[in-house]
């Protein structure tokens, strides 16, 4: 397939030598890896990162490092163009049960999350624009019991994009979800990223081919033999060669990817990859 062309500029999100102990195991071993500003000629263009890793990798403490919900034992996340340490609120986190406020409305709910951000004129206007764009407007005033699963997720994905600071962290979206609502939330994503160029979108997920599918790159979090000896080191890790520029290889932003041999092939050897780490 075709690359598309595409340039880079400064990093969005960093992970400087991170790494994670709980006592005395290693979870994370020094993580370095890097989302840089992708610019498309004559398009607003977000950025997609799958993370991908076998059960009990460590997947659920990466997420709390990338959301800022827990230090690095060692390391730096840095995120936004400033690339400052994260800290919680600065990237959005969905989660699988979409929590919102019972008590309130949609509405309500959407209008606190813009509340930590803007004053009040502007998180009304800003709550109105997502509720316009994630085809929500007609449900404002109900409560999230009266939702349905996919307004739910549309909802939460919005309430941490007003809240948040272009960085949204979905915890496996299309976990329990039928074909129908597989496609609307891929068309949730697609939304996202072109909203702005900065919003980038970080899915962690088992669904290897739907991710990568929408990906421009992936990341695999797997474990790494020592060069001297052959036997596993303690900790998952993200080598580069389990960092996969999916754009590089002509295989992102194309509508109908997943129908093109080329990218068969390449889920093939990620599936691969995943059951040898």
């Amino acid at each position: 397939m075709t690359a598309l062309p595409y340039s880079y500029r400064s990093p969005l999100l960093t992970l400087d030598h991170v790494s994670m102990r709980y006592g005395n195991d290693l979870i994370l071993r020094d993580l370095n890896a890097q989302v840089l500003d992708v610019i498309r000629p004559g398009i607003s263009q977000g950025q997609v990162v799958g993370i991908y890793g076998r059960s009990g990798i460590g997947k659920s403490v990466l997420c709390r490092l990338l959301a800022g919900l827990a230090a690095p034992s060692s390391g730096t996340v840095l995120v936004g163009e400033a690339q400052e340490p994260v800290q919680a609120g600065m990237v959005g986190y969905v989660q699988q049960r979409y929590p919102l406020f019972s008590h309130y409305s949609l509405r309500d709910n959407l209008l606190l999350a813009a509340r930590r951000h803007y004053d009040a004129a502007e998180a009304k206007a800003r709550v109105e624009h997502y509720l316009g764009r994630f085809g929500l407007g007609a449900h404002a005033g109900k409560y999230p019991a009266h939702l349905s699963g996919g307004q739910r997720q549309r909802a939460a994905i919005a309430q941490q994009l007003l809240c948040s600071e272009h960085l949204i962290l979905l915890d496996e979206p299309f976990s329990g979800l039928d074909v129908a609502m597989i496609d609307e939330v891929k068309k949730i994503i697609v939304e996202v990223t072109t909203m702005d160029e900065l919003n980038t979108v970080l899915i962690v997920s088992h669904d290897i081919a739907t991710t990568t599918a929408l990906a421009d790159r992936l990341w695999l979090l797997a474990p790494e033999r020592s060069p001297d000896t052959g036997q596993l080191l303690p900790g998952a890790t993200l080598s580069p060669r389990h960092q996969y520029n999916l754009a590089q290889l002509g295989l992102a932003w194309h509508p109908d990817v997943e129908s093109e041999p080329e990218f068969a092939q390449f889920v093939a050897e990620i599936k691969d990859e995943i059951r040898g780490s």
